[in-house]
Parts: structure tokens; C-alpha cells; sequence
């Protein structure tokens, strides 16, 4: 079969091998990999930006994907993590024809979506019902703030619209806010012509952070007063140096997230479901195109996900 492998930490050592299919054992099943969707963490895994926890060479890349039961043709997701340990790194990814799972590890898809659409969802989508739902707690008449239009974010506006809240969506492009207001989002800021953005939008009950660095200043200046940030990303920088004091006298939770739950992702799954919830889905890319829609995906152009028929 073939596969997407990496045998160096750069990402120039990424090529497409030959591998010996892989069998089942018992308790396992044997995947025919349909789609994948990209993330971030699938730009830092080549470089080894987990350190040892990134796992060890020769490496298939990339977590999120769906695939179809061999026997059967039922189609089902991987959860992020098996076994305590994500796909993509250190585990072997799912940029590959065909992958063997613990039967324990796998969820069906909702029959509505198409294969890109439901490769979508491990990560980025749980990801965000973790900082909307679970953690953030939202509810009808919450007033709710995103940061960017990229998977993650889009998730959240959707997320945060079916419980009922108000959303504003930060992004440095006009041409992206309005094609969020279409999915729901109630106000739009451009922090490029807006930088202080947190001083023109106060008192949110939930901030979604997906910056770190430079963004989350403007976040603490956005939340309100007993109100949560939900740290996601940290694409503008993992160090920085945070006054302690607003966080402290008003009161404010700040809750980093990473993906979630499985019980999280079942109940997720059930609301897609019941909702006919659709991800938002830039571009598809082929199997063969792997350098290509990890290069769009840092130049940073896409709204909603990335994603790759294999």
C-alpha cells in the first residue's frame, strides 16, 4: 500500500513509500482510509516540535481522517488519541491507504456527511465543542468571541450558535468576517485595522483563544469579570510575559484545552447528528498533493478546514 512517510525531522523529508499492508488482530479492525483533514500540530510534528513526544522515525503523518471497515463498509473516525497517545505523532498517522485500529477506538459517522467532512472532526471539531461545550459551558443569550476563521474557530462560531449564543469573530480579513456572518456570527472585528480589539469588545462570558502570545492580552481585556478564555493555539508564540493582575482581581478562569474526551466526542457526534451540523471544508486536496495543502495551510489563505482525499 501506500503511504505517507516521514524518515527525518524536516518537512522536506516527507515522501510517499510503499508499505506491506497491515492485518488485523484480535479486538482490531482494518480501516480503508478515505479522507484526512489537516491541522496545525500537523506543521510542527515534522520538525519534531513536540520533542520526544513526537515520536519516533519513520513516521505516517497527520491525525485526523475517516475510513471504511473492510468487512463491512460501515464508515467510521478515529478518536485523536489510542491508547493514550495521538495519531500523527507519536502514532502512526492516517496518510496511509490502510490502517489497523482497536475497535474501542472507533466512532461512527454521521450518515449525512461526506468523507472530507467527517475526517474533520477528531480533532479540530472536539477541540472546539471542548472549549464551547465542555469547559466553556455556553448558553442561550452567552455572548461568545472567536479568534480566526480556520477549523477550530468555525467549529466554535457553530458550536456556540446552536447553544443559543452570541458570537463576534476576530480575523485580519474583512472578506472572512463576512463569510462568517453567513455562518451565523453576529459582529466581525479586523484586528488589523482594529489592533486593540479587546478594548472594542468587552465583556464576553467565553474568549476562544487560538493565538497565545499576541493574542492573549487582547483576550483578558475582552472576557468579562468572572468570565473563561479557553487557550487553544499558540500560532503567534508560546512565551510571553502576562500581567497577573486582571486575571486575579476580576476573577477570570484561564483554561488551556487540548482536543477532549471520548465521552465528549460521542456526545458531539450525537449533535451533529440530530443537528445536520456541516463543517466547513476550504479545499480538498489529492492523496498525492500532501506538500502542497500543508503549504496552504501555513500561508494561512484557507476559512474552515484543509483537507485531503486519500
Amino acid at each position: 500500500m501506500r503511504a505517507w512517510q516521514l524518515d527525518g525531522w524536516s518537512i522536506d523529508r516527507l515522501a510517499i513509500v510503499e508499505r506491506p499492508q497491515p492485518r488485523p488482530g484480535p479486538g482490531q479492525v482494518l480501516l480503508r482510509m478515505k479522507a484526512a483533514s489537516l491541522n496545525y500540530r500537523d506543521l510542527v510534528v515534522p520538525n519534531r516540535g513536540y520533542g520526544p513526544q513526537t515520536g519516533e522515525l519513520p513516521l505516517v503523518p497527520v491525525s485526523d481522517g475517516m475510513g471504511e471497515v473492510v468487512e463491512t463498509g460501515a464508515r467510521v473516525t478515529p478518536f485523536f488519541y489510542q491508547g493514550g497517545k495521538p495519531l500523527g505523532g507519536p502514532l502512526d498517522g492516517v496518510m496511509q491507504q490502510y490502517r489497523v485500529f482497536d475497535e474501542s477506538g472507533l466512532l461512527a459517522v454521521p450518515e449525512h456527511l461526506s468523507d472530507e467532512e467527517a475526517a474533520t472532526l477528531p480533532c479540530a471539531a472536539l477541540t472546539a465543542w471542548a472549549a464551547i461545550v465542555t469547559e466553556g459551558r455556553t448558553k442561550a443569550g452567552d455572548s461568545v468571541l472567536v479568534q480566526g476563521t480556520g477549523g477550530v474557530s468555525l467549529f466554535a462560531l457553530q458550536f456556540a450558535k446552536l447553544r443559543g449564543a452570541r458570537v463576534t469573530v476576530v480575523s485580519g480579513s474583512d472578506a472572512k468576517l463576512e463569510r462568517a456572518k453567513a455562518l451565523g456570527a453576529d459582529q466581525g472585528i479586523n484586528y488589523r485595522t482594529t489592533p486593540e480589539w479587546g478594548k472594542e469588545s468587552r465583556g464576553h462570558d467565553l474568549v476562544v483563544d487560538v493565538g497565545g502570545a499576541q493574542s492573549l492580552p487582547q483576550a483578558l481585556r475582552a472576557v468579562r469579570a468572572g468570565g473563561t478564555i479557553c487557550l487553544i493555539g499558540v500560532v503567534s508564540g508560546q512565551s510571553m510575559t502576562l500581567p497577573l493582575g486582571p486575571i486575579v482581581t476580576r476573577h477570570v478562569r484561564l483554561q488551556g484545552i487540548t482536543v477532549g474526551k471520548q465521552h465528549d466526542y460521542e456526545a458531539m457526534l450525537q449533535t451533529i447528528a440530530e443537528q445536520r451540523l456541516r463543517p466547513v471544508v476550504d479545499r480538498v486536496f489529492k492523496f498525492e498533493e500532501l506538500r502542497a495543502a500543508l503549504d496552504y495551510l501555513a500561508s494561512g489563505a484557507h476559512f474552515g478546514k484543509i483537507c485531503l482525499r486519500i
